[in-house]
């Protein structure tokens, strides 16, 4: 039996709700890896319920490794001697997105998200890269040769960050939205080539873009050209067609996808947008001017109002788990992070996709930009693979964001509010005339004032400042 490797992983973001509780779960299952998980949150009360959690949960029959949870106080305790950190955090409170896309609204502007892009989402950017430059120094001080997991939105914004302000971190990001491409990639085998659903993983893509917009040029299951019988299941009668409000309340999936802008961008530009369409729509022009036209693309917006629900009842569900109300499911949880950090410690090869600064990897995007493709990990290395060049009708728009991200992380490092309201008016969805557009702007920038309390509990300083 192979001796299990003891580590010291730091959860920046240890209150999480739902990430958190994820890793939990994946390391309980794995055998090869034991050690301490410390959690740092500015919501202690929710970290120590975690600390609270991982350690009863080592009680149940069905774990087989053995880990110590510790609520820590300070982020420079947290990090000390950390092998491994993983940052899972809400850029400030619900309250505070929830007033950004309620703003946003106000000027013809419905976001489904409202975490990437667009409006909210390049605010909630600023506010990232804040954030994430504090982190950048700690973590540059405290574990310089950890390798850190980002899985906070916005993404690319968050993970390039990391390396803007501390260059020599080793950071990478995870997000799950290829997955599901994958999935309706197997469900597309399945019909057509008469099997059982294949396992996801089982499914080869190659991705090139960034986070929650990226795409897919090649798809194969044992040989088959899956993008060609995506071809022939677009011209079967009704797949491609539209919906009514009422067809997509009655879902009632605050996340669901019809996968219909996936499927029309594919028609259209010969490559598979490997993302959901709440996401998609955000990047583009034309879908947000209306609840009316995302119903008709079959798009439902998620309320912050469930999201702010669903944190609030969270620690009662944690508690009904420790107190045996509710039965604790040891079940993996799909997610990779602990895969990479086994093939990140030498036990087995790993190819999935991350996101990582580009080194050409994408060969038409710009370098150091955070772009989400294939990579290899082995040893203590991560080897981005070659994904090619997206085509020229896609190109320029993914550049366009790109251009609009490293914008807001200037922006952030230099204090500078005009380089920031450049990217806001760039952003291809905020239809607005200039003049609407920096009102706009400079009203989402006083909903963070508003919020100030809890931002400064995020960030030492409100590093955008207001300007006339």
């Amino acid at each position: 039996m192979t001796t299990p490797i003891p580590l010291k992983i730091a959860y920046i973001g240890g209150g999480s709700r739902d990430w958190a509780r994820k890793l939990m779960i994946d390391l309980a299952l794995c055998p090869d890896l034991i050690g301490e998980v410390a959690l740092y949150d500015i919501d202690m009360d929710s970290a120590r319920l975690n600390e609270q959690l991982g350690n009863w949960m080592q009680t149940h029959p069905g774990v087989v490794s053995r880990w110590h949870y510790n609520a820590v106080s300070t982020l420079r305790e947290t990090l000390h001697k950390a092998d491994f950190v993983i940052i899972s955090i809400q850029p400030g409170s619900l309250e505070m997105m929830r007033d950004e896309i309620a703003l946003a609204e106000e000027y013809g502007l419905f976001y489904p998200v409202g975490d990437t892009t667009g409006a909210p989402g390049l605010i909630r950017g600023l506010r990232s890269a804040s954030i994430y430059k504090d982190f950048a120094q700690a973590l540059a001080t405290y574990c310089p040769n950890a390798w850190i997991i980002n899985y906070t939105n916005p993404m690319s914004i968050c993970t390039r960050t990391l390396t803007r302000v501390a260059p020599e971190l080793k950071v990478f990001g995870c997000c799950h939205e290829v997955f599901s491409t994958q999935r309706m990639l197997a469900r597309v085998a399945s019909q057509y080539l008469n099997i059982e659903i294949p396992p996801r993983h089982e499914i080869q893509v190659n991705v090139l873009g960034f986070n929650h917009f990226t795409w897919v040029d090649k798809a194969t299951w044992q040989g088959h050209d899956l993008l060609e019988l995506l071809k022939h299941h677009l011209e079967q009668p009704d797949t491609l067609h539209t919906y009514t409000q009422a067809e997509v309340e009655a879902f009632n999936d605050w996340f669901h996808s019809t996968d219909q802008v996936k499927f029309n961008l594919f028609k259209r530009f010969g490559i598979l947008a490997a993302a959901g369409d709440r996401h998609l729509v955000e990047f583009l022009p034309g879908f947000i001017c209306s609840p009316e036209t995302l119903f008709k693309w079959g798009v439902i917006r998620t309320p912050v109002s469930y999201r702010i629900e669903r944190w609030e009842t969270a620690p009662q569900k944690t508690r009904d788990l420790i107190n045996g109300v509710t039965p604790l499911l040891l079940e993996s949880s799909g997610e990779e992070g602990v895969g990479m950090i086994k093939a990140l410690l030498g036990l087995g090869d790993l190819v999935t996709n991350i996101n990582v600064e580009n080194v050409g990897q994408v060969s038409n995007l710009p370098l150091h930009a955070v772009v989400e493709t294939n990579a290899h990990f082995s040893r203590d290395s991560i080897r981005p693979l070659s994904a090619g060049a997206l085509p020229a009708g896609i190109a320029p728009l993914i550049n366009q964001h790109c251009a609009n991200q490293e914008l807001i992380i200037e922006a952030t490092l230099t204090e500078n509010t005009d380089l920031a309201f450049q990217a806001f008016f760039n952003d291809p969805s905020i239809h607005l005339p200039l003049d609407d557009s920096w009102e706009l702007f400079n009203k989402l920038l006083q909903v963070g004032a508003n919020h100030h309390d809890h931002s400064e509990k995020l960030a030492p300083a409100w590093r955008i400042t207001l300007t006339s």
